[in-house]
């Protein structure tokens, strides 16, 4: 199965924060990947989000160079494909959907992604999925409201 992944998600994996239910739910789509009949795809824009969280923890102390390193090497050897050329939707589509959902282009671009591949999408996003929903993009589990 091919689904799109939010980068909320996959900071989960990094930070193991959040409420017990977004935990539960990342621990959900990792399993699924670890599937071999499972992979995920994200947009250009998702390495660029993580690599900013992690700067961003890195200058805070929250994180060391190295667990970075360690979970960069980690998501580099899942099943994760990025797709760098659905941004030249970015002053169409992305827009468009930013705009009626009131999303930032950058959630946008996931949701963009699921639409155009007919993919469901991983996230913890309220907005994100309640876009989702109303765009009738499958969400992965309907057990996250």
């Amino acid at each position: 199965m091919l689904f799109v992944l939010d980068n909320s998600v996959t900071m989960r994996w990094l930070f193991a924060d959040g409420s017990d239910e977004d935990l539960a739910y990342a621990d959900f789509i990792l399993e699924l990947l670890e599937q071999p009949d499972n992979h995920a795809t994200a947009p250009g824009i998702w390495p660029l989000e993580v690599a900013n969280v992690i700067a961003r923890a890195e200058a805070k102390g929250l994180l060391t160079e190295a667990r970075s390193a360690e979970f960069l090497g980690a998501l580099r050897a899942m099943a994760i494909e990025v797709m760098p050329d659905v941004n030249h939707h970015a002053l169409d589509d992305i827009l468009h959907l930013a705009r009626r959902f009131r999303l930032s282009s950058y959630d946008a671009a996931y949701l963009n992604l699921a639409l155009l591949l007919g993919a469901p999408l991983a996230t913890l996003d309220k907005g994100l999925r309640g876009a989702a929903s109303i765009t009738q993009v499958p969400l992965l589990s309907s057990e996250i409201k």
